[in-house]
């Protein structure tokens, strides 16, 4: 089946679409229980071949660079205050001060009472990523846990998209996914993404966080990433950051696919971001590789992928340093044809 529309569909349609125009919850559950069961061997063999490649050794500086472009700084933390979102916006603008060629990392992602503080900060800077400005993300609906209800999860919303976040970080509710009430997670998440409205028509990016790290099977995995897509989700990610395991290259490969499909099937691109647990350059570098071979290296761009992992940022700039003075010891680099 293919869909031919120029522009992404509302949440609503973009479900009837694929669903026959039959939006229920039992077309709804016979299409996820319906996906095909997920090779667990086979995936976890691809994303460790992935995970031997790399890019051309010429393209060092350029990984490094995109790695940094792509990342979401974040403090998210009951101690949080406006100096320490300050400070926060002072490295996302400037990540190494010595070097004023290194680029701008994509967002700050906050939460949602700690909105204003990071736009007042960022100033002329705040704006779209790809343009090499600086966006703003809040995690809303009662992030980590999403236990709350959907009145406060849109109040939370809505009020982090009035002080000014571009982007909302929503977690999905696990306990409602794992005992099959898709349907009350698919509207879960179109009212959020409704929510994330501006009073000018456009609308705050919806980044759906999955927490795969407590849906334990990959076959789970895939089920919530379709689910996410269809109800309208501009972004899948894997993870708070506050469960383990996080994100992993064999979901993040899973979750890939599942884009792929989608994009093969409407045209439409949706984003990924991987959170939590990516600490090292070399180990960026594989999902960098993992997102070319997957979906393709246009994905490579703020606006589709991201990684949500602040203190990556800190190592790939020891390795920026390193390879500008000529005493890099990185990671291997090995070619790609």
């Amino acid at each position: 089946m293919t869909i031919d529309h120029p522009v992404a569909l509302a949440p609503a349609d973009r479900a009837v679409r694929l669903l026959g125009g039959d939006l229920t919850e039992k077309a709804l559950r016979l299409h996820l229980e319906g996906l095909a069961g997920v090779d667990a061997v086979g995936l976890e063999q691809r994303a460790a071949g992935l995970a031997t490649r790399s890019i051309k050794t010429s393209s060092k500086a350029w990984a490094l660079d995109t790695i940094i472009r792509t990342c979401d700084l974040t403090t998210l933390e009951g101690a949080d205050t406006p100096g320490k979102v300050r400070s926060l916006v002072a490295k996302a603008v400037t990540p190494d001060a010595s070097d004023p060629t290194t680029p701008r990392v994509a967002a700050v992602c906050v939460y949602g009472d700690m909105v204003p503080y990071a736009v007042e900060a960022l100033g002329a800077l705040h704006g779209d990523p790809d343009a090499g400005l600086v966006s703003v993300a809040a995690v809303a609906t009662a992030f980590p846990s999403g236990r709350a209800s959907l009145d406060i999860k849109l109040a939370d919303t809505r009020e982090a998209v009035a002080a000014g976040a571009d982007e909302i970080d929503m977690v999905i509710d696990r306990g409602a996914f794992l005992s099959g009430r898709y349907g009350l997670v698919f509207d879960q998440i179109v009212a959020v993404k409704e929510a994330c409205r501006r009073p000018d028509g456009s609308y705050a990016h919806l980044k759906v966080i999955l927490e795969t790290g407590e849906l334990v099977t990959y076959d789970n995995v895939r089920r919530a990433s379709w689910l996410a897509i269809l109800a309208g989700a501009d972004f899948i990610k894997t993870s708070t950051g506050k469960v383990s395991p996080a994100a992993t290259l064999p979901v993040t490969l899973l979750m890939l696919e599942v884009i792929r499909d989608w994009h093969r099937l409407t045209g439409e691109k949706v984003g990924m971001k991987p959170a939590g647990g990516i600490r090292a350059s070399k180990d960026a570098v594989r999902y960098l590789v993992t997102v070319a071979e997957t979906v393709g290296e246009e994905w490579l761009t703020p606006h589709l992928w991201r990684f949500g992992a602040s203190s990556l940022v800190n190592d790939v700039l020891l390795q920026r340093q390193k390879l500008r003075t000529g005493h890099y010891s990185g990671p291997d680099y090995v070619t790609v044809d």
